[in-house]
């Protein structure tokens, strides 16, 4: 078996390592002759595991004794609701910074219940770069923003001031790529498929303040982080393999040196793409420096004509597929490729697909 490198925005590559130690164990997980896709949530052989996970969450993170851990359902986009369902109960306002796809998707999904301050935004420039908007103040009951943005490929290289205003962050694709201030944030969250492990959960970090007692109005039981927290994220059934999944992946996330040697690694990939684009006479990023992600590379060939870019970028897409570099086409918003470096993508795989690179700009420029 030959297996490819996946440059998948997510569901993403995950540790070979991590791979290999889920399948010994599919069939009996720690002699309990059964395993973890069909035991019991509430199982005294469950527990551990959702115990183990959070517990390397708080590690890795540094996450304050005053914030819950939670293991949540229905991916980000179910938090684009949960936000202001539960954290827009005095002002019903809120401000957000759009820098591209999913913030925008979040701001329209919280303008159905509060009223929404879009109070920057990187629209102007086809969402090439991050604003600079570092204090922000008013009658707001949370600011919210996108760290890394998945599909145009930026990434906030500051933390924005809110003062006692709560700021509210979606981590998804960048979450222990590199360390994080925790403590200045209200809520943190990501879908697992990006770095975390297989889709199917999503990860909550919540200040205790933050947990209402009276959300709005007509707010589902499910929707509640009240009532996700006082359950211990068992509320309902949880995802449980894909729980024991992210597990894995924190415990080799610590084993790698977590956040920092995180952050070393993907410097480096990140580092050798870049400077290869910014060299290249064929190839150039798309993202502004300043604002570029270390997990999510956009770039487009230099071909202006948009009929032949979009022949040439179909064609690179399927040469590499052939060559096992897989999952290079860029979203549909963007154009081009995009090739998405996760924690797991070996410093190998970005060699590989620069060498191929190499080529293909030689036998088609």
């Amino acid at each position: 078996m030959s297996r490819v490198y996946n440059f998948s925005a997510g569901p993403s590559c995950l540790p070979e390592e991590v791979l290999t130690e889920a399948a010994s164990e599919m069939l009996d997980y720690k002699g309990s002759g059964q395993s973890v896709m069909e035991m019991s949530h509430r199982s005294a052989v469950f527990k551990p595991i959702i115990e183990n996970a959070e517990n390397l969450v708080r590690r890795l993170m540094n996450v304050p004794e005053n914030y819950k851990v939670l293991f949540l359902q229905g991916g980000g986009s179910t938090q684009f609701a949960m936000i202001p369902l539960n954290l827009g109960v005095k002002y019903k306002k809120a401000a957000y910074i759009d820098t591209g796809t999913w913030s925008t998707k979040a701001l329209k999904e919280a303008a159905k219940w509060i009223d929404v301050d879009v109070i920057a935004s990187s629209k102007d420039r086809n969402y090439t770069y991050i604003p600079k908007v570092e204090k922000i103040t008013g009658n707001y009951d949370y600011v919210y923003l996108c760290f890394n943005n998945t599909i145009k490929g930026s990434h906030y290289e500051y933390i924005p001031e809110t003062g006692t205003i709560p700021l509210c962050a979606d981590i998804s694709s960048c979450i222990l790529s590199e360390p994080l201030d925790v403590s200045r944030f209200g809520i943190l969250f990501a879908g697992a498929q990006k770095n975390l492990g297989p889709a199917g959960v999503t990860l909550v970090i919540i200040r205790d303040d933050l947990i209402t007692e009276t959300p709005l109005k007509g707010t589902p039981s499910m929707l509640s982080y009240k009532i996700h927290a006082d359950a211990g994220s068992m509320y309902n059934t949880p995802p449980c393999y894909s729980i024991y999944m992210v597990g894995k992946v924190l415990e080799w996330v610590e084993e790698q040196g977590g956040a920092e040697g995180m952050k070393r690694r993907n410097v480096e990939k990140a580092d050798m793409l870049y400077d290869y684009l910014d060299r290249s006479s064929v190839y150039h990023a798309t993202v502004e420096k300043g604002s570029r992600s270390l997990m999510n590379v956009p770039f487009l060939t230099k071909e202006e004509d948009p009929e032949k870019a979009q022949a040439i970028n179909k064609k690179f897409v399927s040469e590499a597929a052939a060559e096992g570099l897989v999952n290079l086409a860029g979203h549909r918003t963007v154009g081009g490729m995009r090739a998405s470096i996760y924690n797991a993508m070996p410093l190998d795989g970005v060699k590989a697909l620069i060498k191929f690179m190499d080529r293909f700009a030689e036998e088609n420029f």
